[in-house]
């Protein structure tokens, strides 16, 4: 049996917060990025109504959810920390987080 010693403090948890950019330019593109992961799906699906039918752009529709829900998730676990992953983030956060840890930061 193992007993705690007088001097070693508990474990302590906390949680780092989302980092703030450091340049206008990084803001822009974790903006666009974010926009992208969020409303990308409706525009490809719009751009394929447009060039064909209704019928292609129904199944690049549904084809984009799992396609943006693969690369979103892609980004959470490589750009937020080990500890956080199992919180959930906006879009706009995981762009920050991954810009802030790839590029900008």
């Amino acid at each position: 049996m193992r007993f705690m010693k007088q001097e070693e403090a508990p474990f302590t948890f906390s949680i780092e917060t989302t980092p703030s950019l450091p340049t206008r330019y990084c803001r822009f593109l974790a903006r666009v990025l974010g926009w992208g992961l969020s409303y990308g799906n409706y525009l490809l699906a719009g751009i394929v109504w447009w060039q064909s039918d209704w019928f292609i752009a129904l199944g690049a529709f549904l084809l984009g959810f799992v396609v943006f829900g693969i690369v979103r998730s892609k980004l959470h676990n490589d750009a937020i920390p080990t500890a956080q992953r199992e919180y959930s983030y906006t879009d706009y956060a995981i762009a920050t987080w991954y810009l802030w840890r790839y590029h900008c930061g």
